[in-house]
């Protein structure tokens, strides 16, 4: 963890930020998270915060002789390719490509991190976005993580925008603006292209912090105004589709990482149904896709589920 000092000077830097409210509300909620991890409470049971049970999976796989498949699958990233017909998009946005990765954990696997750096190097977009969990742990120091993140960003181009996910401090904020990545949390920008715009709007974490606030993130849209919901977690796909959203990236998932063949997860850790547990989907008019992300959680392998960076592609109906 973060020393005192430390943290009472990223919480300044915050509440300029942020506002008083979210900034405290945000590290508080932490705190009583950790205080729960340490002391064995409730939240230490998650399979993310009990290692012991890390260990189970990974001797298992190894037993059944596929550990070593799934730790070799971690740096076999896929570029994605998914071009999205939308109504309402504005005319000059059709070709407008977004790149997307998700779900990094950049201190958990460092040759996969080396392996995301040199792919995402070569892509071409117009914006980039990350959509959440950039450190391994749920708690605990992010220093490590800034460090990966600094590794990751020379190889992004901008502008990238991003969300916090459920294994993210609030404290790393600070750390990633300097960097150039403008965090989205609850608020929005506007992109424009050839005098027309579209709203960009990211949410904080719904997942665990549940500090998320769609009706605060809007407030500058207008309505019939076409836009884009970043958030960490599908889960929230029915508040963002009746809030009027035309688009909504995000992640969390990993597709369920080990997958029984033909991709069919085992778990998602995610409320929604599974038909949201990766790759592009619908509901009501709005259209979403949940990337399988980067990177890993728990264990460090991928089985029957590749990681993937994403290059999503608008295009007018």
């Amino acid at each position: 963890m973060e020393k005192a000092g430390g943290k009472e000077d990223v919480l300044k830097q915050l509440e300029k930020r942020l506002g008083r409210t979210h900034a405290r509300q945000r590290l508080g909620i932490e705190s009583d998270y950790e205080a729960k991890v340490f002391g064995h409470g409730l939240n230490f049971f998650h399979i993310e915060n009990w290692y012991s049970i890390h260990s189970v999976i990974k001797n298992g796989l190894r037993l059944m002789g596929l550990y070593g498949r799934g730790k070799q699958n971690t740096l076999d990233i896929q570029i994605k390719h998914n071009d999205i017909y939308l109504p309402g998009l504005p005319k000059a946005f059709d070709g407008f490509t977004i790149l997307h990765a998700s779900d990094l954990h950049v201190d958990m696997n460092w040759k996969a991190t080396r392996v995301m750096t040199k792919c995402l190097a070569t892509l071409e977009y117009d914006i980039c976005v990350l959509t959440g969990d950039y450190r391994a742990k749920t708690f605990g120091e992010y220093k490590r993580s800034l460090a990966g993140m600094r590794q990751i960003r020379t190889s992004l181009n901008s502008p990238i925008y991003a969300v916090l996910g459920n294994h993210d401090t609030v404290q790393m904020v600070p750390g990633l603006e300097a960097m150039d990545i403008r965090l989205l949390l609850n608020e929005s920008v506007v992109i424009e292209k050839d005098d027309a715009l579209i709203h960009l709007v990211g949410i904080d974490d719904a997942h665990y912090y549940r500090v998320d606030n769609i009706e605060k993130a809007v407030e500058g849209v207008p309505h019939g105004d076409f836009s884009i919901l970043l958030s960490h977690t599908p889960e929230i796909y029915q508040q963002a589709a009746h809030a009027e959203f035309n688009l909504m990236l995000c992640g969390h998932t990993h597709g369920g990482q080990i997958c029984l063949p033909g991709g069919f997860p085992l778990t998602l850790d995610a409320n929604c149904p599974r038909y949201l547990g990766a790759g592009p989907w619908q509901y009501h008019g709005m259209t979403g896709y949940t990337s399988a992300g980067c990177g890993t959680s728990v264990v460090s392998v991928r089985l029957n589920c590749p990681p993937e960076i994403t290059l999503h592609r608008l295009r007018i109906v």
